[in-house]
């Protein structure tokens, strides 16, 4: 749900996701997206696909991160997994 919301409203996709600069980042880089894409008289609507692919991507890794972190602290709080043990 988030990476919808992430596609169509990028910088809102971004402040749900708890990352508020990146947030503003992306309003700059939106509002650059449209004056280049106004100014280019529609010939560069490609344009318009980057903020929404920055959200996407720092979304992405934000939630990797979160991941990740949440399996370090499981491991440093009951220790690592038995010797032998295979997923």
């Amino acid at each position: 749900m988030i990476y919808i919301l992430a596609v169509f409203l990028p910088p809102l996709g971004l402040l749900v996701n708890g990352q508020p600069f990146a947030a503003l980042f992306n309003v700059a880089l939106l509002a650059v997206s449209i004056v280049l894409t106004v100014l280019t008289i529609f010939t560069f609507p490609v344009l318009m696909l980057l903020p929404s692919a920055h959200a996407v991507i720092s979304i992405y890794m934000t939630r990797e991160n979160r991941r990740h972190r949440e399996i370090v602290e499981a491991i440093e709080r009951h220790g690592p997994p038995p010797p032998g043990w295979r997923r």
